[in-house]
């Protein structure tokens, strides 16, 4: 199937790392490892700041000049796609650019990651939030990336054109990695956290760590952290320095080994879609003690491969911390369940199943609309 792919959030080439840029690069990876002929049809990010309508009439002008600009190459070129993606959608990064497409071609058309906040049909959003209902009614078929999101999509996306596509990653190079290096827990538990230090959500998860580390104190814990961002200088302030090495930034290749060097990893997980680290970090043998927070419950297992705490919650954070510092051995099940966890349903092949499925349900809604238009 030729695949013509958008991405409204953040393009795959983006220079600054995030887990939505790796998310994206990994549903493309995906399905080009079941022989899917992947085309980046356009790198115009519609995602905004700041929301108005004259911001964002600015931006639907943009998006529809550079769907044209891409109309005119594919019938100068004869290309023809099979199916147009759009990966995340929601009123900040509205896709215009998609529907417009699959109308003019008749194409299918299908979104991953959708999300949708009804209190942002009026304000500054309201036209970014129209535009992005607009085209989750066009659309074939679409995929939140956890339930919590399909719950409230399934207010305008009928059932039979919503489901629930759960993120996986490339877990190859993480089991290796745990395979060769995993070694048992022992005190001091080496505890990981890792993520970007930046203004807002990530700030707050470092703060809530911190706070939680500080209530179990008196036990033997080292924790390391990887990641750096502007708020650096206020997250070092956060934590004892005789007890927290901070590593900076480290490149993807690295992260592998880093996770199967130690025995825990933690985080607060605010506001977080899911996380990609607790992924990367099951898949090296890692048990998590992480927030409950939207779609992190569907890809840890709360007692199995982690422990889950109320988001924002200090004291419940330090709980399920306390359990793990008090019974070292409990790290180590926790890990050995969350390796198989991430083999049985988050690995790129199982990825690679589901993006097939709903690329499928696309085309067979797509068909049924028109059959439908006839009659």
């Amino acid at each position: 199937m030729k695949i013509a792919f958008t991405a409204p959030m953040k393009p795959l080439d983006h220079p600054v790392p995030s887990g939505d840029r790796t998310m994206g690069r990994l549903i493309v990876k995906a399905l080009e490892s079941i022989g899917h002929d992947v085309t980046v049809a356009s790198r115009f990010r519609s995602w905004r700041k700041d929301g108005s309508d004259a911001i964002q009439a600015q931006v639907r002008t943009q998006a529809l000049e550079e769907a044209e600009r891409i109309a005119g190459d594919w019938e100068r070129t004869g290309y023809r796609p099979d199916l147009i993606l759009t990966y995340h959608l929601y009123h900040k990064a509205p896709d215009w650019i998609g529907p417009a497409l699959a109308d003019r071609f008749d194409l299918p058309y299908a979104i991953v990651e959708a999300s949708r906040a009804p209190k942002r049909r009026t304000g500054d959003w309201a036209l970014g939030f129209a535009a992005a209902d607009s085209a989750l009614e066009r659309a074939d078929a679409v995929a939140a990336i956890h339930n919590a999101d399909a719950a409230c999509l399934a207010e305008v996306v009928p059932h039979q054109r919503l489901s629930v596509l759960l993120p996986f990653l490339d877990a190859e190079p993480y089991l290796e990695a745990s395979t060769a290096a995993k070694p048992l827990a022992a005190l001091p538990l080496k505890l990981l956290a890792v993520g970007m230090m930046r203004a807002g959500d990530k700030e707050r998860s470092y703060e809530i760590l911190a706070d939680a580390l500080e209530r179990v104190r008196t036990l033997p814990w080292h924790l390391t952290i990887a990641g750096d961002g502007p708020v650096l200088d206020r997250v070092r302030g956060l934590f004892p320095p005789e007890r927290v090495t901070f590593l900076g930034a480290l490149s993807p290749d690295a992260l592998p080994a880093l996770y199967a060097r130690h025995d825990l990893l933690v985080w607060p997980a605010i506001r977080e879609a899911f996380g990609l680290v607790l992924l990367e970090a099951q898949a090296a043998g890692l048990g998590v003690v992480a927030g409950d927070t939207f779609g992190v419950p569907d890809i840890v297992r709360d007692g199995e491969t982690g422990l889950l705490s109320p988001e924002g919650d200090a004291a419940a954070l330090a709980v399920n911390l306390r359990r793990v510092l008090e019974e070292p051995e409990l790290a180590d099940r926790l890990g050995s369940a969350a390796r198989q966890h991430i083999l049985d349903l988050h690995s790129l092949s199982s990825g690679a199943a589901r993006l097939e499925a709903l690329a499928e349900k696309a085309v067979r809604n797509h068909a049924r609309r028109r059959e439908a238009s006839k009659s």
